[in-house]
């Protein structure tokens, strides 16, 4: 099975080789990794220059945010599956997109995801919260839940059939693309025991209250564009389940 990894960057000098190195290093035999850059000034181009070798295209140029530049991604896909790698982000052994391949073809579904751990940003060792994806189900999206999108992979005919990321949203795209093809058009899907991704704090929905502000704004739009009956008092009480994700750990 075919699987394609998209990884967007902008100035992400800091971090991106780590995403690359973590990419590169998978053992899943058929992986396509896509790297679409929003012309990066910093040095990310020089960085993703010494790792052309292994990666099967490179696009770079001006865009209009970051879901345009992963529809770009999209564009561009082979795979029978695709997966988001965000460019400050790790996946959490050289196994994992093995093990995705291998669940697709033993589940037949449309949809598989796993944990996340949020981690320091300049020691991806240290944890900061455990995001678990084993309780979640439809319903939950009315509270503002969606699996960890850097642990979600879809079938790429499923972005063909059912559409790629609304690009007038500024946060919650990801949001509106899971429940879109899990509430509103019912894909089958299926959790994956343990950690994926390990994701560096300080992404744009991790950046504070305004951030936050505008994130469940988005969430609360894309549930009802969506069919979700939904509040913002409901989406908000999500924080309450997240306190807790900060002490618990993985086992």
């Amino acid at each position: 099975m075919k699987i394609t990894i998209i990884t967007v960057t902008y100035n992400s000098a800091q971090t991106v080789e780590d995403t690359i190195r973590s990419v590169l290093s998978q053992t899943h035999p058929d992986l396509e990794y896509i790297v679409v850059d929003g012309a990066s000034t910093d040095g990310t181009l020089e960085i993703i220059a010494r790792h052309r070798a292994g990666i099967a295209r490179v696009v770079s140029g001006p865009d209009d945010g970051m879901y345009d530049a992963l529809n770009k991604g999209l564009a561009l896909a082979t795979g029978e599956v695709v997966g988001i790698l965000n460019s400050d982000d790790l996946y959490q052994d050289s196994g994992v997109v093995s093990r995705i391949a291998e669940a697709f073809q033993r589940l037949k579904v449309d949809a598989v995801f796993g944990d996340l751990v949020q981690v320091r940003r300049n020691d991806t060792s240290r944890i900061t919260r455990y995001y678990p994806a084993d309780g979640f189900t439809v319903s939950r999206f009315a509270s503002g839940w969606m699996p960890p999108h850097p642990a979600f992979f879809v079938k790429k005919e499923c972005y063909d059939k059912y559409g790629t990321f609304k690009t007038d949203y500024r946060i919650a795209a990801d949001f509106d693309l899971a429940a879109r093809f899990l509430w509103k058009h019912g894909l089958k899907y299926a959790h994956l025991p343990g950690v994926l991704v390990r994701m560096r704090v300080g992404g744009r929905s991790t950046k504070g209250f305004k951030s936050n502000l505008i994130l469940n704004r988005e969430i609360l739009r894309a549930c009802r564009e969506n069919g979700i009956d939904t509040n913002i008092v409901k989406i908000y009480s999500k924080y309450l389940t997240k306190i807790s994700q900060m002490f618990r750990r993985p086992k």
